[in-house]
């Protein structure tokens, strides 16, 4: 069997202020190294005033719609820090009725099982697991593996084979969310995941059916209509009144990865062993930003973390390590041989 290792490249500039490299599409610096992402930021007091903005406009639709459905808020839960965070602060902070909702992917480690649970029950949640064919899901993951199946501006911030498992994700969270008529959907992405501006966000049906389409197509191009019931009905889409909004709290709340793992883990949340620096929750990740490293020479989470050093969560220093941390072998030859590489 083979062993999935990243190619050797010669060294990269990377912004001297964030961690973004010359890679990375659309990068450019200036004589001093900085690049085109730090320079445009405007400054902290702007960003500070804009998140209040946000977290203003999302409580303000708390009192519009909290209590007019079973639930009030649908949260996809991968059992990460950041979503298992998010769920605590929806149901200890905000006292919303939650409905936690997960997909097993055929990678989820067992401790992450536990954490799910565990916290579900700690904070009295209602919870959805949701387990597609593996089958299905082999073989859309091997051609994730094989060929680029999505544009290259599809892959900026996440890898061929996260972009198809987010989509079977997001698609079959949103169809839950319109079923069970629940006006919010929550995401814990972090704020170098997602922009301010989409923090809060009134799903758009012209939106939804194009990202549908750019979704949907390729899986259907590997697997055929067995990814159909993970994405939403042409009636689904006609009443734009009942379409969800798009919550994601860590974008205009105040974000720390030390403050979010003291407070999961009080609720029984335990770090999963063989995972990268980059994930708390998939053992598929390590390898599928190797198969995106090598094919575009940047790690797919080079955008993110550039941008929580840029907002100054992070620091520089451990956003580098957590780039050029390698992947637990182990995990890769487990993943290759799952998925019959």
């Amino acid at each position: 069997m083979r062993t999935l290792q990243k190619r050797g490249r010669s060294a990269l500039k990377i912004c001297v202020n964030c961690v973004l490299p010359e890679s990375f599409p659309g990068a450019q610096f200036n004589d001093e190294g900085i690049c085109n992402f730090c320079l445009g930021l405007k400054n902290r007091n702007d960003l500070e005033r804009r998140k209040k903005k946000y977290r203003e406009k999302f409580e303000s639709l708390l009192q519009e719609h909290r209590g007019k459905s079973a639930h009030d808020v649908l949260l996809s839960c991968s059992g990460g820090k950041d979503s298992t965070y998010t769920l605590s602060l929806l149901k200890e902070d905000y006292g919303l009725n939650t409905l936690a909702f997960s997909v097993d992917n055929g990678f989820v480690p067992e401790q992450t099982y536990r954490n799910i649970r565990d916290v579900c029950e700690k904070l009295g949640v209602d919870h959805l697991w949701l387990k597609p064919d593996f089958r299905m899901l082999r073989k859309i993951f091997r051609e994730g593996a094989e060929r680029n199946i999505y544009p290259r501006t599809v892959l900026m911030r996440a890898s061929t084979i996260c972009t198809s498992c987010m989509a079977i994700v997001r698609f079959s969270a949103l169809r839950i969310a319109l079923e069970k008529r629940i006006p919010f959907l929550a995401f814990g992405w972090s704020p170098g995941q997602i922009p301010l501006s989409a923090s809060v966000l009134k799903n758009n049906p012209e939106i939804i059916k194009a990202m549908q389409v750019a979704g949907l197509a390729p899986l259907r191009a590997i697997v055929g209509d067995a990814v159909g019931p993970y994405f939403l009905e042409e009636e689904q889409l006609q009443d734009a009144g009942r379409l969800p909004y798009n919550i994601s709290p860590l974008a205009f709340l105040d974000y720390d990865e030390n403050t979010i793992k003291d407070r999961i883990k009080k609720l029984g949340w335990k770090d999963p062993a063989g995972l990268d620096a980059n994930s708390t929750n998939c053992l598929l990740n390590s390898f599928a930003n190797i198969i995106h490293e090598n094919s575009y020479g940047y790690n797919p989470y080079a955008f993110e973390l550039a941008a929580l050093v840029r907002e100054g969560y992070l620091r520089r220093s451990e956003a580098l390590e957590r780039l050029r941390q390698p992947a637990d072998q182990k995990t890769v030859r487990l993943v290759e041989k799952k998925l019959g590489l």
